[in-house]
């Protein structure tokens, strides 16, 4: 409850200071079927261009509280650490054999919450192939909890002339993903391998919209 009240109070409070920095323009891959509105746990799936990724995403889905996957070194310095616990921020410890942000995630999702994963797992370094290679976190959460996963593009465009864009895309269920037949290690990857396809298509829409719009 008091991530929630905490939650509400810094998007409350933080609305106009985050339209003047970010001027977010939201598109939607098919908004009749998936917009800003999330019922029920899910899991916001993003590719990783800056830690303003999170505070973007906080605002494109104002009505839910993100609950998104972080890494440790966001959390050892002091006040930044502290604020992110308070947002209900999940550390995960990424050279450590550490899993025990995995069962926290899972009980988000049973409860009905919304995570938020990056699963590049951290920011591409220049002339690195985008996105990078996923981690199988999240397609691993959605099988076990039989979650849809939410596809989500930035542009990354923060705090300059051009404004941040963004875009939804419509839900992929891991189920129709997967194979009965097969190890719930190539499951896990024919999970990823959808979810990149989907953020690659996702990216192309972005620019043919911006395109048009400009046209």
């Amino acid at each position: 409850m008091l991530i929630k009240l905490f939650n509400a109070f810094v998007k409350l409070t933080g609305w106009l200071p985050q339209l003047l920095c970010f001027r977010t323009k939201i598109y939607y891959e098919d908004k009749a079927v998936q917009g800003r509105c999330v019922k029920g746990g899910a899991i916001v799936v993003s590719n990783h261009t800056s830690v303003f990724d999170y505070a973007v995403y906080l605002f494109v889905f104002f009505g839910r509280t993100l609950r998104t996957v972080m890494a440790e070194v966001l959390f050892e310095k002091k006040f930044l650490g502290v604020f992110l616990k308070m947002m209900g921020g999940i550390r995960v410890d990424r050279d450590a054999n550490e899993y025990g942000f995995m069962s926290k995630c899972e009980k988000i999702l049973q409860k009905g919450g919304l995570l938020c994963i990056f699963p590049e797992g951290r920011l591409p370094k220049p002339g690195e192939e985008k996105p990078l290679p996923f981690k199988p976190g999240a397609a691993y959460l959605s099988l076990a909890e039989n979650v849809p996963i939410i596809p989500v593009y930035t542009n990354g465009s923060y705090f300059n002339k051009k404004r941040a864009r963004v875009i939804i895309g419509t839900p992929v269920y891991p189920l129709d993903c997967t194979d009965t037949n097969k190890t719930d290690k190539e499951n896990t990857e024919a999970v990823n391998a959808v979810l990149r396809a989907k953020l690659l298509y996702l990216e192309k829409l972005i620019e043919e919209r911006q395109r048009s719009k400009e046209g």
